[in-house]
């Protein structure tokens, strides 16, 4: 074996079609691109969403909605879940670290106790915000509730 008889192996290339490499190889001239007009041209890319010059669908399509930025996102936990982690884990105050822990909510999270199902354990709550009927219930069973 030699340099000379070196060929790569089986299926590994391809033959590629040589363009604009003179009319003698057939693929000269205009290089398969046709005669002139804008794809012609060196440098041309189009434009992502181009519709050849028709009003592209994103602005035909009116916008609609409203986002408002200084919306608070919550992660809400009902009464429910609270009473059944309670009795789970034996404890008797309920905070942000321990529903962390509980795997109910994220570090970044903000919490909202929300007043879905019963209550019967005198808890100790703390999260972002409770709503009303949440708040009633855990007073009910002389729970207190703190906003963090």
């Amino acid at each position: 074996m030699n340099l000379s008889n070196l060929q790569p192996a089986e299926g590994a290339t391809t033959s590629q079609k040589r363009i604009g490499r003179g009319q003698g190889s057939g693929r000269g001239g205009t290089s398969t691109r046709g005669h002139k007009g804008q794809k012609s041209r060196s440098g041309y890319s189009k434009k992502i969403g181009f519709e050849g010059g028709q009003m592209p669908l994103q602005r035909v399509v009116p916008k609609s909605g409203f986002k408002n930025i200084n919306r608070v996102e919550y992660t809400v936990i009902n009464l429910e879940e609270i009473q059944k982690i309670a009795e789970k884990r034996n404890t008797t105050v309920i905070d942000r670290e321990f529903l962390i822990l509980a795997g109910m909510a994220k570090r970044k999270d903000r919490i909202k106790i929300l007043g879905g199902g019963s209550l019967t354990a005198k808890l100790e709550v703390k999260a972002h915000a409770f709503s009303k009927s949440a708040k009633e219930a855990i007073e009910k069973v002389l729970g207190t509730t703190e906003i963090l």
